[in-house]
């Protein structure tokens, strides 16, 4: 089945599409450019991988092949160099660099890694192409197949989705998380021992929507709080997971704070824990913390594909009254917004939202699965649908 993607991009400038692996960025590639028509570059395929890293410079000779073949003389028509997961060989984009200077190429360049193109200072071809990500399926682009129990259980990977038997589910979101290990981690080397990490993984599945206390991450993972960082940045730079930071109207204070850590995909995440045998039963602390990771990562998705350059945090006091998100938004009040996968919520349960929004001169609203929206004193309770909706001005 095919869902039509949110991410937007003008095919007139070169571009990065990052985004984790399986969230759909090879199948985007290509329905946009068929490859008779483009030079295609794969470099999953070992044999292609080894061809480029020997002469990453062969793609500017196939491309001029490619251009005298067609006898394209219009500079609009000229094909584009598609790259999928041009982490492998940073290089290229020393190629690319010289391909847009002095010939105009456009490339389309794919990656599920930012860290090895940071780790060998990659030329990151200096503002000469865009950046976009690319996410699990979102609620929008699911449209009607979108059933929100079974994505809490499963996830929004699109082969996931796309699969109605359960064990195949269960299966593909098993070995998710071996294949990143064995792809990701180990054939990029991003780490000397696989083990630790593996532990290291595990604890995070335990804590993903948690404030981050690294020397007690690192003590249940049996590593060094600086090993436990490191694969913090790990995760983060492979797209595997992000951070939501402190809330502060000051950047040098929130810097400060401890950050929480969600990983990408609520799917991933329960497989990660053991739990996709488990019923995902409502009104369970299990079927909530569910609904808020679906929810921060719905956020994280939108405000991305909506360009909505929302900075997004959460706020904890010092007496532990928290605010799940927030929004800083351009030009208006903040909006501090409670998750509750409940359908009914009463004034005692938003109490803290209401005197924090009013304190941070912010709005308050409260998402959850009612059927109706209704005020609780200043906080607006909505359907998260229709919050979400209104938020990011999407149908």
């Amino acid at each position: 089945m095919k869902y039509a993607r949110s991410v937007s991009i003008r095919k007139s400038k070169s571009f990065f599409l990052f985004g984790a692996r399986g969230t759909g960025k090879s199948t985007w590639l290509q329905e946009a450019f068929h490859a008779t028509e483009h030079l295609w570059i794969d470099l999953t395929n070992p044999d292609v991988e080894r061809r480029y890293i020997r002469r990453p410079t062969l793609i500017l000779d196939e491309w001029k092949n490619l251009v005298q073949t067609k006898k394209i003389n219009d500079s609009e028509g000229l094909p584009w160099v598609v790259i999928d997961e041009v982490q492998k060989i940073p290089a290229i984009l020393d190629v690319a660099h010289t391909g847009i200077q002095r010939h105009k190429i456009r490339f389309a360049l794919t990656g599920s890694s930012a860290r090895k193109l940071k780790r060998g200072a990659a030329n990151m071809l200096a503002g000469r192409a865009q950046t976009f990500h690319m996410y699990p399926l979102t609620y929008v682009e699911l449209g009607d197949h979108f059933n929100l129990d079974s994505y809490l259980h499963w996830g929004g990977l699109p082969e996931v989705q796309e699969g109605d038997d359960l064990e195949d589910r269960r299966q593909f979101l098993r070995s998710y998380q071996s294949t990143y290990l064995r792809e990701e981690i180990q054939i990029e080397q991003l780490v000397r021992r696989i083990e630790p990490f593996r532990m290291f993984l595990d604890v995070v599945g335990q804590v993903s929507g948690e404030v981050i206390n690294m020397a007690n991450i690192a003590r249940q993972a049996q590593i060094d709080p600086k090993s436990c960082e490191r694969y913090f940045e790990i995760l983060n730079d492979t797209l595997i997971g992000f951070y939501l930071p402190s809330y502060h109207r000051s950047i040098r204070k929130r810097q400060l704070a401890h950050p929480k850590f969600y990983l990408f995909d609520v799917g991933v995440w329960r497989a990660i824990r053991g739990e996709l045998k488990l019923a995902l039963l409502p009104h369970t602390t299990m079927y909530g913390h569910a609904f808020e990771h679906f929810i921060i990562q719905q956020v994280v998705a939108l405000n991305e594909y909506t360009q909505s350059d929302y900075r997004l945090s959460y706020l904890r006091t010092k007496d532990d009254a928290e605010v799940d998100l927030i929004l800083d938004r351009p030009g208006r009040k903040p909006l501090f917004i409670e998750i509750k996968s409940a359908e009914t919520v009463a004034i005692g349960d938003v109490k803290h939202l209401i005197e924090l929004a009013r304190d941070g001169e912010a709005e308050a609203m409260v998402l959850c699965q009612t059927s109706r929206t209704y005020h609780l004193d200043s906080a607006q309770v909505l359907h998260w649908a229709t919050g979400l909706n209104a938020i990011f001005n999407v149908v």
